[in-house]
Formats: structure tokens, C-alpha cells, sequence
């Protein structure tokens, strides 16, 4: 299990997406780089920043567009869940439905106020005015929110903290972890 609660920070100018993750101590726990110049995005989960151990690849079936599902499976391709985001529902109200190896749903990740993501689209561009606008995200499991994805005030970077506030299974939590970085992935894209 993880250290929370979590910080997630990643460049703004940046040719491939990166995402690194340290814990509640500043450790590095988990580094994502997403593929570049892809239509299908194709985003890899490592231990640490050397990229020496990939835990996971998320990746969509197809190009993006919505209602599309992404798979999120181990190295070796066994797949541990996916994520799909409903069409219409989403552009109100960033909204994605987890589902496990089964595909049965097991959790949703959406956003906690869609006005502050409307604000965020719209003024994020302007100098220090996206420090002022910080949109949050909760992580339903079966019911219950267990995580809290919010957006911290940053002058250079995107920083993201991710707290935990219910209890889950180490499975669960991997899971859970791949969605919310694959959300962070498509919001970041969406404004």
C-alpha cells in the first residue's frame, strides 16, 4: 500500500507527458510517460524515474474519441481492469467508470464541482490565473469515496495531490491508481 497522501506533479512544456509521483515522505513511488505523437494514447507506469520496472500500460482500443476503453494491464499483457468515459455524461462533468478483469464496474472517478473545471478551460491560459482555479475529483469505490484527486496552486508545474479517504484492497488500490492517473492524463489534454 501506498504512502498518502500523494503528490503528483508534471511539466507543462513537455514533447512526452511525464508524471512523477512521491509519496507522503517525498519518495519517489510511482513515474509515468505517456507515448508522443500517438492518436491512441498509450501511457506506461514505472516504479521510479529510471524507468528500470514497468508496472502497468493503459492504454485505448482505439483512436480517441469518445466512449472509448482503455485497458489497464501488467507488462506481461494480463489485464487488470479498464476505464471508459461516457460520452455526453463527460463533457458536462468529467465522469469515468472503472471496471475490473471481469468487467464489472467497480468505481467512478468524477469531478467533485464542474463549474472550476469550465473556469480552469477557460482562464487556465492566463498568467498566475490557473494557480486560482483548482478542480477536485473523487473516487467512488463501490459506492464510497475512497480517494480525492485536487489540483494544488503551482507556478512552473502541474501539481495534483491525491489523498486517501476510505479504506481499499491492494488490488483495489492498484486499480484505482492506474484510472485516476489515466483521468489526470485526459483532463490535463481536455484544459
Amino acid at each position: 500500500m501506498l504512502n498518502y497522501p500523494l503528490k503528483m506533479s508534471f511539466k507543462v512544456l513537455a514533447i512526452n507527458p511525464q508524471v512523477k509521483i512521491t509519496d507522503a515522505s517525498g519518495q519517489t513511488v510511482l513515474y509515468v510517460k505517456e507515448k508522443a505523437f500517438t492518436l491512441k494514447l498509450d501511457i506506461k507506469v514505472f516504479s521510479d524515474e529510471g524507468q528500470k520496472q514497468q508496472l502497468y500500460q493503459i492504454k485505448a482500443d482505439r483512436a480517441l474519441a469518445m466512449n472509448i476503453p482503455f485497458s489497464i494491464t501488467t507488462p506481461e499483457g494480463r489485464l487488470l481492469g479498464g476505464v471508459t468515459r461516457p460520452g455526453m455524461k463527460s463533457l458536462w462533468k468529467a465522469t469515468y467508470q472503472v471496471s475490473d478483469a471481469n468487467n464489472s464496474e467497480v468505481a467512478v472517478v468524477h469531478e467533485e464541482n464542474p463549474w472550476l473545471k469550465v473556469a480552469d478551460s477557460l482562464l487556465s491560459d492566463i498568467p498566475f490565473v490557473h494557480m486560482l482555479i483548482n478542480p477536485g475529483y473523487l473516487v467512488d469505490l463501490r459506492g464510497q469515496t475512497v480517494l480525492y484527486l485536487k489540483k494544488q496552486p503551482s507556478l512552473i508545474d502541474r501539481q495534483f495531490k491525491l489523498e486517501k479517504r476510505g479504506d481499499l484492497s491492494e488490488a483495489d488500490e492498484k486499480l484505482l491508481i492506474a484510472a485516476v492517473l489515466l483521468t489526470l492524463m485526459l483532463e490535463r489534454m481536455r484544459g
